[in-house]
Order: C-alpha cells, then structure tokens, then sequence
C-alpha cells in the first residue's frame, strides 16, 4: 500500500491497536512458552501459595528493588495479594501471584517484541502479563499508586537500555519483523517509505529501538499545502478516535463517557485558562504505525515538557461493565489516559492567528510511554518538521485548540472510533475556514 495506512493481514486476528491477538489462547500460550523458560529456576507456584513462594528466580535489580516496594508497604501487599486473588481462573490461569508476576517482569527484560509468521505477535508483553490483574479492584488503585508507577518507569527504562542495545536486534532475521508478512503490515513498501539498507543485516538498523523509531525517506509522506496555514496536518499517523468541543477545566473523567478535563490534560500547566471551552482531536497509533510525530502547524514553540504519571491505569469503569478484551478496554479508556498517563506536552503559537495557541499531547499507553520531545522553547517549527517521537508499541496523542478556533476536519473517509485505521502523517487532517 503507497498511501501510508498499514495494512492488517486477514490471517492475523489483532486486538485494536495491533497490540494482542484477539485470541486469547494464543495469549495464553504466550504465557505459558515464558513460565516454562523460567522453570528451570522456579518450578510453577500454585496460585493458592502466596505466602513462601520459592524464589529463587534471579530478579533483575529493577524488579527486585519494585518487590522490595511490594513487600515494605502494608497497602501495595494488599493490592498485589488481592489483585491475584481476585481474577478468575478462566482469565488468567498462569499468572498466578505477584512472585510470578516479578518473574516474568524480569523474563521479559531482556527480549525484543518477536513477529511470528503464525500470527503470535505480543507487541506488548508487559501487558500481557499485566491485563488480567489490572483489571480488578485491587489493580485499580495499585496501578494509580505512585511509588507502584515510579517502580515501573524504572522497569520499563531498563527494558529501553535492552531494546537500544545490538543484541535487540535477533527479531529482526528470519520470519521476523523483514518477512513478507510483517513487511506487508508495516505498510507495503517498507524500503520506499523508510530510511533503510536491505543490502546491511537486519536492513541497517542497529537495535529494535532504532527500528521502531525507523526515519521517514524524505518524500515519503508530503506535508499537505505546506505554503497554506489555513491547512493543519496530522502530527501522528494514527486512527482518529474522537473529537469533543466546548472542553471543561473540570470534569469527571473517570465515569461512564469519559469527559476531557483540561486541568489534569495539561498537568495544571498556567496556559490551561486558555484552553477551556475549546476543540479536543484524539488518535490512536498502532504497533505498526510510525511513531515520530511532526508538527501539525508553521509556528512557534511556547513550551515543551514531559508530565510523569501512570502507565498501566485503567478506568474503572471499563471493567464493571463486563468488558472480556482488556486491550480494547485500554483503547476505550483513551480520554482518561489523557488525564493520568505520561504524557508530552508541546506547546505551539500557530503563525496563523485564527488558531493561535494550541498544544499536541503525546500520551505513553503501557508499554509505550517513553516520550522523547524534539523540540525547545522559542524554536521556530514548520508543518510537518518533527517535534518527537514515542519509543515502543502503539500509543496516542492529542490535539488542543482555545475556544473560537474553527475546525473543519477531515478524516479522509473513516469514522473516528476504536475500528478505525492509521491516517498517514503529515496529510490534511483539519482546515481553519477563515
């Protein structure tokens, strides 16, 4: 395909985003193919025995300083024992504790996402381990628990240190990520569309990192009327999911509906005021978009920064409502991960007044939420320059436009939502009408 969009083989049944089969046996055996590599250290540990687990299972130093965290507070041994307690045998059967859980953490530390010809690609493993428990009451508050997300920014920066490294590099041979099959979801014309050399091993790339965040080839994906600032381009390819105007400061954006709520989007920045009663646009990537974000305007950058937060919170909500497909539930919940996740914030004073102010949000998802700003302050940026990138995985971002600016959106023939597909980077996605 030459237009961009990644293309989702028919033989390969993903959940939304790409992220996990919709199958869940093959999660399942997933799972199971990871314990077994364990076991040569720690035989498999009954559910039920949460009290002296063997473990003897060498736990990578993050992981072990996190159960040091577990174990030395009265509230996180609570969580992580009730979590467990808590899934249904018909969900999660292998992950039986959080022992086990630390297990796997440290298992999978040192592997890069491997594409199978037969369609088993855990794109997030993390996630996997974690879907189950996290959707519990226990895993709803220990998922929000700061010391829990400061542990877990630390595993999931000693995985990128793994993932930046050569020895990343072993899923990028064979029937891996450069077979036909993968080559065909990254969108069809790999070697026209991205900076590469087939003729180097693993096509010139150096890790998985250095693969995932693949440079565009310079005419790959044209700014869309680069001399009209009338015209905003899309700054993530990525599926749209939604657009809500008349945006509150406040809101109860964890309840069924999932309002924007400005103050906790922008991390109580001083440039909220400006932001209330206007125009939120939300897309979504998938593991096989591009994941380098350009600029959506010709303009000025007011202020960049990272905002910390969670990274493996659900809502509530998404499973009281009986929701069996936890990654569907983690698209779902994307307006609330807009408030807690980590996030990028880019401010930018548009050259064209009628849009003046607006800000692209960034916003990590699991696994996906190393978010690397590209830009400074002061910097003069044109459309379609690249401001950042997302390091790993599928993720999602966000558009912010003060009251008064209006919109005509172009969404180039899908309807926004959880079903929809990538839009390509840099095309029109909006136009200001005056």
């Amino acid at each position: 395909m030459g237009d961009g969009t990644a293309a989702a083989s028919t033989n390969m049944p993903y959940c939304t985003g790409q992220w996990l089969p919709t199958d869940k046996a093959i999660v399942e055996e997933w799972l199971q193919r990871n314990i077994e590599e364990i076991d040569g250290f720690v035989p498999h540990v009954p559910k039920d025995d949460i009290d002296e687990p063997d473990d003897d299972y060498p736990l990578h130093p993050v992981v072990k300083s996190f159960k040091d965290a577990i174990e030395n507070s009265a509230e996180l041994s609570m969580y992580f024992h009730q979590m467990f307690n808590k899934v249904p045998e018909n969900k999660s059967p292998q992950v039986g504790n959080y022992h086990q859980m630390l297990q796997l953490l440290s298992h999978v530390l040192t592997k890069a996402p491997e594409f199978s010809p037969n369609g088993v690609l855990v794109s997030v493993p993390v996630f996997a381990i974690l879907s189950q428990p996290i959707v519990t009451v226990g895993g709803y508050a220990a998922f929000l628990n700061t010391t829990v997300n400061f542990h877990l920014k630390k595993i999931l920066n000693a995985w990128g240190i793994f993932l930046k490294s050569p020895a990343s590099c072993y899923v990028l041979t064979g029937d891996g990520w450069f077979s036909q099959q993968a080559l065909e979801n990254l969108g069809g014309n790999f070697e026209k569309d991205f900076k590469c050399d087939p003729s180097k091993p693993h096509y010139g790339f150096i890790s998985w990192d250095n693969f995932f965040t693949r440079e565009l080839q310079p005419d790959a994906r044209p700014v869309a009327d680069p001399d009209n600032n009338k015209v905003i381009a899309n700054a993530c390819e990525s599926a749209p999911l939604r657009v809500e105007k008349n945006i509150a400061k406040h809101s109860k954006f964890w309840i069924k509906g999932q309002h924007y709520n400005l103050k906790f989007m922008l991390a109580d920045d001083p440039l909220t005021d400006e932001f209330v009663g206007g125009t939120v646009y939300q897309a979504f990537l998938s593991v096989f978009s591009y994941h380098r974000w350009h600029s959506p305007v010709d303009g000025t950058i007011i202020k960049a920064y990272v905002q910390d937060g969670t990274y493996y919170s659900d809502p509530l909500l998404v499973f009281k409502e009986g929701r069996d497909d936890p990654v569907t539930a983690v698209i779902d919940a994307q307006p609330y991960l807009s408030e807690v996740a980590t996030r990028a914030l880019i401010f930018i004073e548009a050259d064209n007044p009628y849009i003046g102010l607006m800000c692209f949000m960034g916003i990590g998802m699991v696994e996906v939420s190393t978010c690397d700003i590209k830009v400074y302050e002061g910097q003069k940026v044109k459309k379609g320059q690249e401001t950042g990138m997302f390091h790993f995985g599928g993720s999602t971002h966000c558009l912010i436009f003060q009251p008064g600016v209006e919109l005509d959106f172009d969404f180039h023939g899908h309807t926004p939502g959880s079903s929809a597909t990538d839009i390509p980077i840099n095309v029109k996605i909006a136009t200001v009408p005056k």
